[in-house]
């Protein structure tokens, strides 16, 4: 049977590591509804918020890899007609 002592610090080394996770949960819970209230204040001044989150998903990628996908989109539209 393990040593009561030992058993007693991992329990509480447990908890903590739990307890610190549960933490981390709320704050990105209160995150996301500051994220969802942002982005109902920008729709109610007219934004689309589409529009807002492709945005900010392309500022997330590396500017090489954007461009290079824009220039081939560039020639897909091309080929069908659509540009």
């Amino acid at each position: 049977m393990p040593n009561d002592a030992a058993y007693s610090v991992t329990a509480d080394e447990l908890r903590q590591f739990i307890e610190q996770y549960e933490h981390l949960e709320a704050e990105k819970k209160d995150i996301a509804e500051q994220q969802k209230d942002i982005m109902s204040e920008a729709k109610g001044r007219g934004y689309d918020t589409k529009v807002i989150k492709k945005i900010i998903a392309i500022r997330k990628r590396d500017r090489d890899d954007v461009a290079e996908e824009e220039a081939i989109l560039e020639v897909y539209k091309q080929a069908l007609g659509m540009a």
